[in-house]
């Protein structure tokens, strides 16, 4: 995951104050910067998008640039896990 944050080009949030409680905020896009956001970031036709408070108090669209890691480095540690654990048995 990037420490870099990278903002949401055409994409805007911003909180209803005055609107009933289930009402959350708004957001509205500008196409021509949206869509070029979305391809440049497209991940197997999909881009996740993280709306955040700023230390200032306003809200912000950023990209969400966390990949889970493989399934495959998983399957070796599952693995490598209960060899350790076969390894470990009293009989």
């Amino acid at each position: 995951m990037s420490a870099e944050k990278i903002f949401a080009d055409g994409f805007s949030f911003k909180r209803s104050e005055n609107a009933p409680d289930f009402v959350i905020g708004r957001l509205s896009i500008k196409l021509d910067d949206a869509i070029t956001f979305l391809k440049n970031n497209d991940k197997k036709g999909w881009v996740n998008l993280n709306i955040k408070t700023a230390r200032s108090g306003n809200a912000y669209v950023e990209l969400d640039t966390y990949e889970p890691k493989s399934d495959q480095d998983s399957a070796t540690k599952s693995k490598a896990k209960a060899k350790t654990e076969e390894e470990n048995l009293p009989f």
